[in-house]
């Protein structure tokens, strides 16, 4: 999108996000946590996910025991590995503080973060801000069973998305963002694309995809238990190869690039 594009749709982008925030304090969100699932909504549409921005508001607040007032903390502190509860919260406010305690103390070398978080949002959001405050990151998360094997079968797993960032000198981090899925729930929802279309991508080498989704549901629900929740793993970098990559890009748009 051009700038000026971006420029002129801004007043209505504004008008959209106001009201989403007196829709989720209407509903007893705190003004801050709603400002934080809005921020959230907003940055998922500027990056191109608008299955996962603003358009998602009628779904969140129909979500069965919806908890406004809940808040999540944090169970277990060690230098290399950090659990949080979410205490009912929705996932977003406790990425939102799982993302903030990582900024505020770095791991030395490398953390592993566990939380049973969900919904998780756009992964690749999170993890640009690690990245933009000089964080590797690493996180994925798994969602309701949507995704049968190509043979056939019951849905198995999630669609299971893992997100990338590696932080640059240049101030450009590198963010993956990927779903095993070649549509998201959330295009679903929109109506973008139908539930026979929420199949592992591919096409006839879908397998590979489903056997990423089975690789991340079974990882997740080792460390976060069963049916829901995320893994960050979070480092501090040693060398910084993104400046060196994007030369060698030259002009090919990389993953994670407005």
């Amino acid at each position: 999108m051009r700038p000026a594009d971006t420029d002129q749709g801004r007043p209505q982008e504004e008008r959209a996000a106001q009201q989403a925030q007196q829709r989720l304090t209407g509903a007893g969100f705190r003004p801050e946590d709603a400002r934080v699932i809005v921020d959230h909504f907003v940055a998922a549409d500027r990056h191109g996910k608008s299955a996962h921005g603003l358009a998602r508001m009628d779904w969140l607040l129909r979500l069965p025991d919806l908890q406004p007032d809940a808040r999540p903390r944090q169970v277990a502190d060690r230098a290399e590995y950090a659990r949080w509860d979410s205490c009912g919260a929705l996932g977003y406010l406790t990425l939102e503080a799982i993302v903030r305690a990582q900024l505020a103390d770095p791991p030395a070398h490398v953390r592993l973060v566990v939380s049973d978080a969900s919904p998780t949002g756009t992964l690749g959001v999170w993890v640009r801000r690690l990245a933009v405050g000089g964080l590797i990151a690493v996180l994925t998360a798994i969602s309701p069973r949507r995704l049968a094997s190509p043979d056939g079968g019951p849905p198995l797993t999630g669609t299971n998305p893992v997100a990338i960032a590696i932080p640059s000198s240049d101030g450009r981090p590198l963010v993956v963002d990927v779903s095993m899925g070649a549509v998201t729930h959330g295009d679903v929802l929109l109506g973008n694309a139908t539930e026979a279309e929420l199949v592992p991508f591919g096409g006839r080498q879908a397998y590979k995809a489903f056997a990423l989704a089975v690789g991340l549901q079974m990882f997740c629900e080792a460390l976060a238990g069963a049916e829901r929740g995320a893994v960050l793993m979070v480092a501090s970098p040693t060398h910084d190869p993104v400046p060196a990559f994007r030369r060698l890009a030259g002009e090919i748009r990389l993953p994670g690039d407005s």
